[in-house]
């Protein structure tokens, strides 16, 4: 879906929250109610990591780290699966989920150079107005303006649990595993002294643990409406 010219009955939509709370899926979903973009920032980071394990480059060895994220060709494409994911070019899509990935992109993503350069794409594809992006710190970073700001969580053992259930029979890996990898990536997360995962001072908290997808994405298309009438 193209965007439209001028930004008159759009806003931006930032949804931000911790590992696993449901924000790729309910961005995606909102999105698409409303006709909006959808960019999923997490996808960007997990493809730079997917190109520093495939260049065998350490999260520690800050300096290539920059030139790899500075070297890379990052394209979001409205796919069959939600997103298509471009890295120079191939179809990574499904290769940035592996467990490999998932495991050190909180360290990747704490490179300042690559928080840059990614976080100067984001910004740009919110220009026009009428994305929902979704992170750890759209709405205290990257987008600060968002005129609607959701920090979505829940508890890390129903994250855990939704994680689970995401992958069985894909990975070989226990719940109880995915619950400890959860709260060490809430840890680095919350820990990282670049663009932290934190909750804007005016973002609303919704915990979605006792809540559906559908809930969650009706409750975000309804509270967009009221900030689209109210920037009227």
């Amino acid at each position: 879906m193209m965007q439209q010219d001028g930004d008159s009955d759009r806003i931006n939509i930032a949804i931000d929250g911790p590992a696993g709370a449901g924000k790729s899926t309910v961005a995606r979903k909102v999105a698409e109610q409303l006709g909006y973009i959808y960019i999923d920032t997490g996808a960007m980071y997990r493809a730079v990591t997917l190109s520093a394990l495939r260049a065998s480059i350490e999260p520690q060895d800050s300096r290539a780290l920059a030139a790899l994220a500075t070297s890379l060709d990052i394209e979001l494409l409205p796919g069959d699966k939600g997103q298509t994911v471009l890295l120079n070019g191939e179809d990574v899509t499904d290769s940035i989920r592996s467990r490999e990935v998932t495991l050190i992109v909180s360290l990747i993503a704490a490179n300042e150079t690559v928080r840059e350069v990614l976080g100067a794409m984001q910004r740009k594809l919110a220009a026009k107005k009428g994305v929902v992006m979704d992170g750890r710190d759209i709405g205290s970073h990257v987008l600060p303006n968002a005129e609607l700001k959701v920090f979505l969580t829940a508890t890390v053992e129903e994250r855990a649990s939704r994680r689970f259930k995401e992958i069985s029979g894909k990975q070989d890996v226990t719940l109880e595993q995915l619950a400890q990898e959860i709260a060490d990536r809430d840890r680095l997360d919350e820990q990282r002294e670049i663009a932290p995962l934190i909750c804007a001072s005016d973002a609303l908290v919704m915990d979605s643990t006792a809540m559906t997808i559908e809930e969650v994405v009706e409750a975000i298309v309804k509270l967009s409406r009221t900030k689209l009438a109210e920037a009227k």
